[in-house]
């Protein structure tokens, strides 16, 4: 990691930063591009049902639960830069196939599965690499900023990424938009392969010791969860990922059963998650340094939480608000954006600080390793509590749930300020004195 005193003091003056940011601003517009197109093209252009959209969702997922420890040990084992250029290319090549089948007539949803999982695969080690790349390029001092730039053309692309989509799948058709999201991921590979770095490959292996990749598996999950702040934050963030899997698993339904909105007015309702988290991480950093990170991200999981709550109360305003169409009662659609958008802020605020702090407190020969283990282990959440969601949804209603999962959160925050979480800080002691001595060798 870059943690030298002399050097830019503005991300203006980082070289190669400009780069990374604009090859992540286009794969983020190219991502939402892809994620209805695929919705479409299973649905209205392959008859497919809810089990074929489920698989296809599932196969971009498994790779994470395969081979998210894996892709750790191999970004911290080779040149991140070259690593993030070849996973570039070849997700352009794994969604460049769906148009090129679907034109030639041999579109399957078994293709679909096994192109997603290859895409998934790609999109995995790509993000270990970038998460792992990015301190080679910015100084420690500016991580805080780059990442808030970074969530910030995030939050614009969740916010007119849906609409963009929308336009684009109805003018060329699902199959030729995926094609965008494929020039998107070429676009990446072109200029993260002109962003100049001096990349360090892990000291164990310019010393010529790797070890076996168990060892090195272990070494990161150490790392993790024997931290005295890391392992707290992890935890905590594995349960956020429990609790959103079951809000998301009962949000939509939510919105077209219970409040009787349209695809559209959710579609705006949701937008204003992304104009929060463009707000959100824009304070980011600020407020970081005003109340520490630890105490930002505690709070921040309680806003969530209660984003949650709002939102089920939702209903409540339905009886007094007169009925607008497809507003299903203009009130309780207003109630509704409202929690969407505070879910947006302080998921705005939160990640920047989150990610700063992880990638701050790692040294570099452990990035790859931490990346893609909380990233894999995160998103496994995912695949565990969204079908309980679905089935608590179900059972208990769809408003339940949400405040289920709101109310969990909230609890967990709580237990957090007991731990070292809330000591967290970008700019102590405690923060870089594990960068001196790693335990790498116990």
């Amino acid at each position: 990691m870059n943690n030298a005193t002399a050097g830019p003091e503005t991300l203006r003056q980082v070289s190669g930063f400009s780069r990374l940011w604009t090859a992540s601003t286009t794969s983020a517009f190219g991502s939402y591009v892809t994620i209805l197109a695929i919705q479409v093209l299973i649905v209205d252009v392959l008859a497919g049902d809810a089990v074929d959209v489920g698989l296809v969702n599932a196969a971009r997922w498994l790779p994470y639960l395969l081979f998210g420890l894996l892709a750790g040990v191999l970004v911290d084992r080779v040149r991140r830069r070259p690593l993030l250029v070849v996973a570039d290319l070849l997700s352009a090549l794994a969604l460049a196939a769906i148009p090129v089948l679907a034109a030639t007539g041999h579109l399957v949803v078994g293709w679909l599965v096994v192109l997603m999982a290859v895409f998934g695969l790609c999109t995995l080690v790509g993000d270990a690499a970038y998460q792992s790349f990015v301190p080679q390029v910015v100084p420690a001092r500016l991580l805080g900023p780059a990442h808030a730039r970074l969530d910030q053309s995030d939050a614009v692309a969740q916010a007119s990424g849906p609409a963009l989509a929308g336009g684009l799948v109805s003018v060329l058709g699902a199959p030729l938009s995926v094609l965008v999201d494929s020039f998107s991921y070429l676009a990446s590979a072109v200029l993260v392969a002109t962003v100049r770095s001096d990349e360090r490959v892990a000291a164990a292996r310019s010393a010529g010791r790797v070890r076996g990749i168990g060892a090195e598996v272990r070494e990161g999950l150490r790392w993790i969860y024997r931290h005295p702040t890391l392992r707290p934050m992890a935890l905590s963030t594995h349960f956020w990922f429990v609790c959103s899997a079951i809000a998301g698993a009962v949000m939509t339904p939510f919105a077209l059963v219970t409040l009787h909105l349209s695809a559209f007015t959710l579609g705006l309702a949701l937008a204003a998650a992304g104009l929060g988290a463009l707000a959100g991480a824009s304070m980011a950093v600020q407020l970081g340094r005003r109340l520490g990170a630890g105490w930002l991200i505690i709070a921040a999981r309680v806003g969530t939480g209660v984003a949650w709550c709002l939102m089920a109360a939702a209903p409540l305003a339905l009886p007094d608000a007169p009925v607008l169409g497809d507003w299903g009662g203009g009130w309780a659609w207003a109630v509704f954006a409202l929690g969407q958008l505070l879910l947006g802020v302080c998921m705005g605020a939160e990640n920047t600080n989150e990610m700063t702090y992880r990638q701050t407190v790692t040294p570099d020969a452990l990035q790859g390793r931490m990346n893609a283990t909380m990233r894999s282990i995160n998103r496994a959440m995912i695949v565990v509590a969204a079908p309980l969601g679905g089935l608590l949804g179900d059972a208990a209603g769809y408003g339940v749930a949400l405040v289920v999962a709101g109310s969990a959160l909230v609890v967990s925050a709580a237990v957090s300020v007991g731990s070292g979480l809330r000591g967290a800080r970008l700019d102590d002691a405690h923060a870089l004195a594990p960068i001196v001595d790693t335990g790498a060798s116990r």
